[in-house]
């Protein structure tokens, strides 16, 4: 894993961080429905695949997952704030 230095290190307890990089990743287009059906398996290799993720797989669990889908649907709701 190369780690630029521009940007430091995410973990678990990250969940905004996590959350704009999810953002980042897949856009505006998918939204708050497509985010609260991602499985939670699904979910955890996402997270597992940001670049500066240093987190490790055992350390992960389901309060974590919850609070990173939810931190990522308030990151979206915040992005499309003008458009209402």
């Amino acid at each position: 894993m190369e780690l630029r230095f521009d940007e430091p290190p995410i973990n678990w307890g990250d969940y905004e961080d996590i959350a704009i990089k999810l953002y980042e990743r897949f856009g505006p287009e998918f939204g708050e429905s497509k985010i609260y059906r991602i499985r939670f398996t699904q979910l955890l290799e996402w997270v597992l695949a940001i670049d500066v993720f240093e987190g490790k797989k055992e350390e992960c669990n389901e309060g974590h997952l919850e609070m990173i889908q939810s931190t990522w649907v308030y990151e979206w709701r915040e992005s499309h704030e003008e458009d209402s």
